[in-house]
């Protein structure tokens, strides 16, 4: 995994990664270019994850973790770490693990889409079954 541009820190995350990966969660990076990592977590237990495998397709610069993901309408996601909770101490494995429990404990107070918060605090069954079914139809890998 010898890459002299990229810097010693993503270098080094990145064997800690392979070497030791976080329970439900896979990421390696592209061989085309290793700042390109392809993540895939798998839904977590009792949550409309559950039993997809959820790909995510992430970009490293300045250790900055950008993420696009095939969640929801918009294929973005709110979490506040990704935001204005940034720190450079976070490290790859800490955002993947938090972008993890999002999906077991989704935030409808700090949503990324008014309506679908709005529906989740209303109808929290039907909001449930409706991620279920995006969940099926967006977001499982294989």
């Amino acid at each position: 995994m010898a890459n002299s541009n990229l810097p010693r820190r993503i270098i080094k995350e990145t064997q800690r990664l392979l070497s030791e990966p976080a329970p439900g969660i896979s990421a390696s990076p592209s061989e085309e270019n290793m700042r390109y990592f392809n993540v895939m977590i798998l839904g977590p237990t009792q949550s409309p994850y559950e039993g997809n495998k959820i790909i995510i397709f992430s970009y490293l610069n300045k250790f900055l973790l950008c993420i696009e993901t095939y969640l929801g309408l918009l294929g973005r996601i709110c979490l506040d770490i990704l935001k204005d909770k940034w720190s450079p101490a976070l490290q790859i494995r800490t955002v993947l693990l938090s972008i993890q429990a999002l999906l077991s404990a989704p935030n409808p107070d700090d949503p990324l889409s008014e309506n679908i918060a709005k529906h989740w605090k209303s109808n929290e069954v039907e909001a449930v079954e409706t991620a279920k079914e995006w969940t099926r139809l967006y977001a499982s890998g294989t």
